[in-house]
């Protein structure tokens, strides 16, 4: 297909990675549920392999598109940028039903968790230990990753990468402490709904953050091979807008399910 064109828009060619990756999730999905009844990882190893193998290919795809072909023009640059804010506005959604799910049993126990919050056989988490530390921790990787992204728009590339490697390792010794956290609990993901509200809504965050951490490695990698520049940077906002929503989801979790729940 010809890159030249009489409109702004991307005509993206024929790719067979989204039928990879559905295949590669589908095998994934039911590779868990054969892992939590036959006790079986083999299909969940290869459909996460292949999910990692068709992602990598894909957003390689699409990282020669607008880095080195120019096909990422003004219109489809707005178009990206809308795609990720409808994407963290669904990831808003999806946390809002664990708040629900919390707020549903936190303000109302029942006569079987003996009528208090937490449950009475439930020993919760001192919320000023290591989770106050890991707030510290995310606030300061907010912080961090705002001086990388100013760095990058007055085309100082070594800040930029200071600003990104400090924001990477902080999200590493976040994810590190939240499972010494796990390692450590008096309760499991079994333990009455506490446990289960407790365990879906910050593993799942800590998911995110290992995602976004990922996400802000690529981000750094690409701008050490001179792909993104001032001017055309939409990977690193995108990862960077994903990474503040994490810390602002980390704060309503430390405020409601480990203070307000202690």
């Amino acid at each position: 297909m010809s890159t030249h064109a009489n409109h702004p828009f991307h005509l993206v060619e024929k790719s067979p990675w989204p039928l990879t990756a559905s295949l590669g999730a589908m095998l994934l999905t039911s590779g868990l549920v054969m892992w939590f009844h036959k006790f079986s990882m083999l299909l969940f190893s290869i459909g996460l392999i292949s999910t990692l193998l068709s992602a990598t290919q894909w957003w390689r795809d699409v990282s020669r598109e607008g880095s080195l072909q120019g096909l990422h023009t003004k219109k489809v640059v707005t178009g990206l940028q809308m795609g990720m804010i409808l994407f963290i506005v669904s990831e808003i959604l999806f946390f809002f039903s664990f708040f629900w799910a919390f707020f549903h049993s936190s303000l109302n126990p029942t006569a079987e968790l003996g009528g208090v919050w937490p449950p009475t056989s439930i020993e919760s988490f001192n919320p000023f230990s290591i989770p106050l530390l890991n707030t510290a921790i995310l606030i300061s990787s907010g912080i961090s990753v705002t001086w990388a992204h100013h760095a990058l728009l007055q085309n100082n590339h070594s800040q930029t990468i200071q600003g990104l490697v400090v924001t990477i390792l902080l999200g590493v010794y976040f994810s590190a402490l939240q499972a010494l956290e796990y390692l450590e609990s008096p309760f499991s993901i079994a333990d009455s709904v506490y446990g289960s509200t407790f365990f879906i809504a910050t593993g799942f965050h800590g998911l995110h953050v290992i995602i976004g951490t990922i996400f802000l490695l690529i981000s750094m990698i690409r701008i050490k091979s001179a792909l993104l520049t001032p001017q055309h940077h939409t990977g690193l906002e995108s990862a960077i807008w994903y990474w503040h929503f994490v810390d602002v989801v980390w704060l309503f979790l430390f405020v409601t399910i480990y203070w307000w729940g202690w």
